[in-house]
């Protein structure tokens, strides 16, 4: 070879050759090892290039060293250094057969989450024949120790879970002395528990689950003692714990160390690191070890008290955050709730649905109901609490009755009542928006305390919001003022309720917020269901996936955001989509004053009126006898006039009757068992034995007592159930 020519790389692996250096090329990611003639040569193999699995180089490397050389490896990746390890080749016989000297540069693939090896082997001094004798690391071994340390240190403080901790735990490649298997044993009372484990099936934790603290095993004795417990062989084990060895005789291990896990000066449980060859436990070892179980009871007590703080979140947001009713005919109702991005998963906002008297026990066809959103002053466990109480004390007004703006005055004493309760400085406002909807008119009464004005998607797409007088947020002044403003949302329209959270978020303020939003509802499909306009909304302002409420959320998130959107489908939709047309009604309302008795008479003619193609004549003369009841116990027992309103809905033989009577009286009537000669007490007791549904609702005014009957179907012949000739059939 002349000294001009370049050194081709065809004569590299010769001339390595000469010098006994082998190469190998380690690809984790297809678990796939490479290695040239002279490599596979002194790894005792065939001198000839061989590719090998991982677990058939392992085979061929003591077991401490296989171990030291992982460590070495992620030192270097984290240094960016040069890797080199001194490794001792094994025969079949448990006998070393040479000792190698390997350097490589690793290299590391985050797109495949793998690392690559490339570097040589060479023949070194043989380091003793004796299987026990411990290889050297080249380099400095305490260097290596901190830098594991460090590294350990770190990937556990960012565990956020105690599954996660465990996962660290198990791939934490110990210089020198890795663990092939893990538990983590917790304490309840007296018994032990298994929190986690690794490197053995799950049901093989089953005899180590609830067992004494006074139980012969060695995780029972740290917890009792706290200290750590060293067993060098199977024999130590047998000798020192007699009655606990067949539990970890099966596991096949060599060596076993059992560490306090410490908290604060208590012992909250024990970590066992098992390890698959014999290890020592030299100074050094357990140094590292009770450093280890340090940090590790440390991110366990942090991830213990993050997933119960999480746990304790989501139940309160469970339990807070309302369902939307049942479907309501003709309209289409959505609600999405998101809360902020701190720890905490639920914070001051809210919406709410709720049948109001008058309708049936949920919202129906033509009954009546509010929408509610608001939103209580912070973000905190008191903003949640509070928000809680000022929720339930809407509902309990809304259903006595009162209108929208008695609602948010009674809301705003309430919440002005804790506020002085507290006898803090700090406290707290809420501000409300209250919607009180009839589906049969799509009319919207509305009441406003210092919230954000609702806004109107017309029917051309354009998007508006609706001025409304309002108020004072709530709990501000004792005796607030809210006025009333009312509208139609017309066939076709959509009614947007939220909270500036949805509006400022990202940085905009009320203007360009708005305008954003004016803009995605403007965009939006005319022909989308509002499940999937609530779903676009807020993704378009806080980025995917960010609806739901379980799952992670951006950091943009400076408020909560809460939305209700409510849509009056158009006859083109009602069509499309195949729903019901609004049912026929037929209705009667009459007035009966104290000083009418004898309207009586002609309500009862009325109701006959307005059931004359009724099947069932028994019905008939049923709902007329509770009619005049109902009427004549206004006028006996109250000093108010009475307001009858009689409404059969439905068609052929589905229809149904109810009968409404409304008066100014806030006595509520009670149901008695009257004895054979009483004049009176019975009027409930009718009720309850004619009526097939019955109830007693209190208004903001008084009260409504109802009762509804159905309409019998006719048999196979044509004939209804009642008495033949008796209005049958209709």
């Amino acid at each position: 070879m002349r000294h001009d020519d370049p050194l081709s790389a065809e004569k590299v692996p010769e001339v390595l050759s000469i010098l006994s250096v082998g190469l190998w090329q380690w690809d984790t990611a297809n678990d796939r090892i490479a290695a040239d003639a002279e490599a596979a040569r002194q790894l005792d193999l065939p001198a000839e290039p061989v590719v090998l699995r991982a677990a058939q180089l392992r085979a061929k490397v003591h077991p401490e060293d296989w171990s030291e050389m992982v460590g070495v490896v992620q030192l270097a990746l984290a240094e960016n250094t040069l890797a080199e390890a001194r490794i001792r080749v094994m025969d079949g016989g448990n006998r070393v057969l040479r000792t190698l000297r390997s350097r490589c540069r690793p290299s590391y693939d985050a797109r495949r989450d793998s690392y690559e090896l490339v570097g040589i082997i060479q023949e070194v001094g043989d380091q003793g024949g004796d299987a026990a004798s411990q290889g050297p690391v080249i380099g400095d071994w305490r260097r290596n120790r901190e830098a594991f340390l460090l590294d350990a240190g770190r990937a556990l403080a960012e565990a956020g879970s105690t599954d996660e901790v465990l996962r660290v735990a198990a791939g934490l490649a110990m210089p020198g002395f890795s663990p092939d298997g893990l538990a983590v044993f917790g304490v309840e009372g007296s018994r032990l528990t298994v929190v986690g484990h690794h490197g053995q099936p799950q049901q093989d934790a089953f005899p180590f689950t609830q067992m004494s603290v006074d139980t012969d095993y060695p995780a029972a004795e740290v917890i009792r003692t706290g200290r750590p417990v060293y067993l060098r062989s199977p024999e130590e084990y047998r000798s020192r714990y007699p009655s606990g060895w067949p539990l970890a005789a099966h596991f096949g291990r060599k060596s076993w160390a059992f560490l306090p896990l410490v908290v604060g000066g208590r012992t909250m449980g024990a970590w066992m690191a098992g390890f698959a060859h014999p290890v020592k436990f030299t100074p050094d070892e357990r140094s590292v070890l009770t450093t280890v179980a340090r940090m590790l009871a440390q991110a366990l007590s942090r991830a213990g008290t993050a997933e119960t703080e999480r746990e304790l979140s989501q139940g309160l947001q469970a339990s807070m955050m309302p369902r939307l009713g049942p479907k309501i005919p003709g309209m289409e109702i959505a609600g999405r709730y998101v809360p902020t991005g701190g720890g905490l998963q639920v914070g001051g906002d809210w919406f709410d649905m709720i049948p109001l008297p008058g309708s049936t026990a949920a919202p129906g066809p033509g009954g009546r109901f509010a929408l509610v959103i608001g939103d209580v002053q912070g973000h905190d466990v008191q903003a949640a609490g509070l928000m809680g109480q000022l929720r339930i004390a809407l509902r309990a007004y809304a259903s006595e009755g009162h209108p929208p703006d008695a609602v948010l005055s009674r809301a705003s004493r309430f919440l002005q009542g804790i506020n002085d309760s507290e006898h803090t400085d700090d406290t707290r406002f809420a501000t409300c928006l209250y919607v009180e909807v009839d589906p049969d008119s799509g009319t919207l009464t509305i009441a406003r305390a210092g919230h954000l004005d609702p806004a109107i998607r017309l029917t051309d797409g354009t998007v508006l919001l609706r001025s409304t007088a309002g108020g004072l947020p709530l709990g501000v002044y004792p005796d607030p003022d809210y006025p009333i403003t009312e509208f139609i949302l017309e066939p076709g329209e959509t009614l947007l309720l939220c909270t500036d959270g949805l509006a400022e978020t990202g940085g905009h303020d009320l203007l360009t917020g708005w305008t954003r939003v004016r803009d995605i509802l403007e965009a939006a499909d005319d022909g989308g269901d509002m499940e999937e306009l609530a779903d676009i909304l807020v993704t378009a302002v806080l980025g995917p996936a960010s609806h739901s409420t379980a799952g992670p959320l951006p950091d943009r998130r400076e408020d909560d955001i809460a939305l209700l959107l409510l849509h009056r489908l158009s006859p083109e939709r009602l069509a499309r989509h195949g729903d019901e047309e609004p049912l026929p009604k037929r209705k009667v309302v009459a007035t009966v004053a104290q000083d009418q008795p004898e309207r009586i008479a002609n309500a009862r003619a009325d109701l006959r009126q307005l059931m004359h193609d009724w099947t069932e004549q028994d019905h008939v003369d049923s709902a007329v006898l509770l009619t005049s009841e109902m009427l004549a116990n206004v006028l006996m027992h109250t000093d108010a006039d009475a307001t009858l309103i009689a409404e059969i809905t439905g068609t052929g033989a589905l229809r149904r009757l109810r009968v409404e009577v409304t008066d100014s009286d806030d006595a509520l009537p009670h149901k008695r068992d009257p004895g054979e000669m009483a004049s009176s007490g019975r009027g409930l007791v009718l009720i309850e034995q004619l009526a097939q549904a019955w109830g007693v609702d209190p208004r903001g005014d008084g009260k409504t007592i109802w009762f509804e009957l159905l309409e019998e179907p006719e048999d196979e012949e044509g004939e209804g159930f009642g008495e033949e000739g008796e209005d049958g059939g209709g």
